[in-house]
């Protein structure tokens, strides 16, 4: 038991520090010589890289934000896996993907202020469960291509999150699905609440999208 708590200590701080390492800002940093925080929208996302800076460094943070998700539960179950002798830890995973998130929405290099976690999310849940990945994927891409706002399949792929997992572990007979649910729910909740601006444009009608003339 004490090597257990030992490697879940030590999973989540480097999953925390790992999610801190905010691609975003520092690719942007790299290619234009500033902070995208200060343009924009504001937040340290692919997105907001995407407006500002176009495909090249977008596809950059892509690539950083959705590996950064993955190994931090990876590396997570390999000392579970490994050193504590504890395969099927999931409360590890889902706490190693949950301080990945937190890392990256509050990131401690960048002065707690960082993205708002759907790559990191995805990255996480690509490693937690391939089926719910790609339910989550499905969600996000039909609701995006409907609406023509990031913001909303954004949201839409949080909520599908615990649903995906639930329905996917009770069908494959896992023992904890209700649990995996819950935790899963606190992740997609997090997510969902650092787009509380987004949802208030959304509501005011001020959001901008793909496809339509930005507003000022």
């Amino acid at each position: 038991m004490f090597v257990t708590i030992i490697c879940l200590i030590v999973s989540m701080i480097i999953a925390y520090l790992l999610g801190s390492v905010n691609f975003a800002v520092i690719i942007t940093k790299a290619f234009a010589h500033k902070d995208i925080r200060d343009f924009g929208s504001g937040n340290a996302g692919m997105t907001n890289v995407l407006r500002t800076l176009g495909k090249g460094p977008a596809t950059l943070t892509l690539l950083g934000d959705f590996s950064k998700g993955l190994f931090a539960v990876l590396i997570g179950r390999a000392l579970f896996t490994f050193v504590a002798q504890m395969p099927d830890f999931f409360i590890g995973d889902y706490l190693c993907a949950f301080c990945g998130l937190l890392g990256h929405c509050f990131p401690v290099f960048f002065g707690f202020k960082g993205g708002k976690g759907i790559l990191v999310s995805a990255g996480a849940l690509i490693a937690l469960s391939p089926v719910s990945f790609l339910c989550c994927l499905a969600a996000f891409l039909i609701f995006m291509a409907a609406t023509k706002y990031v913001s909303v399949g954004s949201i839409a792929s949080a909520v599908t999150f615990p649903v995906a997992i639930l329905i996917s572990r009770l069908i494959g007979g896992f023992a904890h699905p209700f649990a995996e649910a819950a935790m899963a729910l606190l992740i997609g909740g997090i997510v969902i609440f650092m787009h509380r601006a987004n949802i208030g444009r959304l509501i005011r009608g001020e959001e901008n999208g793909f496809g339509k003339k930005k507003r000022p």
